[in-house]
């Protein structure tokens, strides 16, 4: 009987040894970015080819551990960085519950003051967890990995008092020769004034759309700057705000993108070897 249970050991070490080489090769110089399906919200999860991992938002509720559970290992329970965009319930809500589940070595937020009981729960969550807490501030650069870098693009300012969609953070994800820019829900005033200061640095091979496709964001200059390959809605297909509107659709059909919307595919994974970006 000890001979039997000795060889079973054996073959699930060996398993275990097999998957763990399959896994490493398969992302051997690839980055991962899914648009996690949280339902109406923002949830972004990237992976570096050498398995650094961020998470940008949190959707509203547990909809992010379920969709993560589809993107990490069952024994992964650690992420480098989380970034909030900005306080609004449908990019925060499921922050707490993330920090609880998963060893966050940083925090960084737009710094906009909300009174909310959710901002308050993400905050107390924060520092019962002791995770490193950071203001996003414009000229933050992470390196994630190897010819991976994270850039800050807004806030430029103190932001406490902005409304908190005006406030959100802007970040682009650059690898070798691709990249990805992060809007949060940032209105055309703050696209146009990011057109005037950085112009053909936002170029990107993928555009997280504006407010989930609102009408308030994806101004026809910066959509023209940003010229994406692809254009990633994240939003429910019940919301009740309209979104995405019909009018953004068609502007970024002028731009010539391909709109891709978490509504009608569920989580949306892009890849890079960080000369190209495919999905699946």
């Amino acid at each position: 009987m000890r001979v039997v249970w000795l060889l079973l050991l054996i073959l699930i070490c060996a398993c275990a040894v097999i998957w763990i080489t399959i896994f490493v090769l398969e992302r051997d110089g690839v980055l991962t970015v899914a648009f996690l399906d949280v339902g109406q919200g923002d949830a972004i999860y990237v992976e570096t080819p050498h398995g650094n991992q961020v998470l940008i938002d949190g959707g509203k509720g547990r909809a992010v551990l379920r969709a993560l559970g589809t993107q990490m290992s069952y024994f992964d329970r650690s992420i480098d960085m989380v970034i909030a965009t900005h306080p609004d319930l449908d990019h925060i809500g499921g922050l707490p519950e993330v920090f609880k589940r998963f060893d966050v070595a940083t925090f960084i937020e737009s710094g906009v003051e909300d009174p909310g009981a959710e901002n308050k729960a993400l905050h107390e969550a924060v520092q019962n967890e002791g995770i490193s807490l950071d203001t996003a501030r414009r000229g933050m650069t992470f390196m994630l990995d190897t010819e991976v870098m994270l850039e800050i693009l807004f806030p430029d300012r103190e932001v406490t008092t902005f409304e908190p969609n005006t406030g959100s953070v802007v970040a682009k994800l650059t690898y070798k020769d691709t990249s990805f820019l992060f809007t949060g829900d940032s209105p055309a005033g703050i696209e146009t004034y990011l057109t005037a200061v950085y112009r053909e640095k936002l170029k990107s091979n993928v555009l997280k759309v504006g407010h989930h496709g609102s009408k308030t964001s994806s101004a026809e200059l910066f959509l023209g700057f940003v010229d994406p390959e692809y254009a990633v809605i994240s939003a429910s297909c019940d919301n009740p705000y309209g979104h995405p509107h019909q009018e953004i659709l068609d502007r970024l059909e002028q731009f010539k993108a391909q709109v891709l919307s978490t509504c009608n595919l569920g989580t949306l994974t892009f890849t890079s070897n960080g000369e190209t970006v495919t999905t699946r």
